[in-house]
């Protein structure tokens, strides 16, 4: 027998990726969400960053305490029989790792720390409405990544080749938290759109959709599986 909690912030991205990739596993989890800016929050004695997700897990009587995406995932990968969401050719292993970076590095610093600064901390941490200036400039760190991406998919089934991989799981993540926004224009990527609508229908991504940021209504797409 196993039990699983999962402490997340629900408009976190990583937590989403990991959310996205339990659901993906069929693991079964109780959910704890967390406010990582706040005194007392019970992340902060489980993780020595201080951020969600953490996954706690006791099986076979052995705990196990899982700090964020990468090592969650990993775990999720080690424990299947067969390859999970790490394809088995080596150019799609690279390729995977690559992008799985890319979002946590480049599209962190370079689109969320701009844009969902603007529209999520800032409510939240109550400092003052978005500023124009950064929203444009998010905006427009957004469309080269999704450029990118486009140009991923005009020749690729999924983002690093046949199958589904982390990959798609982390880039899912990123960009449904943005899409609640209204932040993503889909229609001027279409290869993406249909990409994301294989995603958004898969039964993992069902928690997602149902998730509500208090104060803003969710764009009136988000939750619509045909868009």
């Amino acid at each position: 027998m196993m039990s699983a909690v999962l402490y997340h912030f629900p408009f976190d991205p990583g937590s989403r990726a990991a959310r996205l990739a339990l659901g993906e596993a069929r693991v079964e989890f109780a959910e704890t969400v967390v406010r990582p800016w706040e005194d007392g929050c019970p992340v902060a004695t489980l993780n020595p960053s201080g951020m969600p997700p953490v996954l706690q897990v006791t099986e076979a009587g052995r705990a196990l305490t899982l700090c964020e995406p990468a090592a969650i995932l990993g775990w999720l990968e080690d424990r299947s029989k067969e390859p999970f969401l790490m394809p088995t050719d080596p150019a799609e292993r690279a390729e995977t790792r690559r992008l799985v970076t890319w979002f946590e590095r480049r599209f962190n610093d370079e689109v969320n720390a701009v844009l969902l600064h603007e529209r999520m901390e800032k409510p939240l941490l109550r400092l003052g409405p978005p500023e124009a200036r950064a929203l444009r400039a998010g905006r427009e760190a957004l469309k080269a990544h999704l450029t990118m991406l486009e140009g991923l998919l005009a020749t690729r089934d999924a983002l690093t080749g046949r199958r589904i991989t982390r990959a798609d799981m982390v880039a899912a993540a990123h960009l449904s938290v943005l899409d609640y926004f209204g932040e993503v224009a889909w229609a001027a990527y279409p290869g993406l759109k249909t990409w994301y609508m294989k995603l958004k229908s898969r039964p993992c991504f069902r928690p997602l959709l149902a998730d509500r940021f208090p104060g803003v209504a969710a764009a009136g797409h988000y939750a619509d599986l045909d868009f």
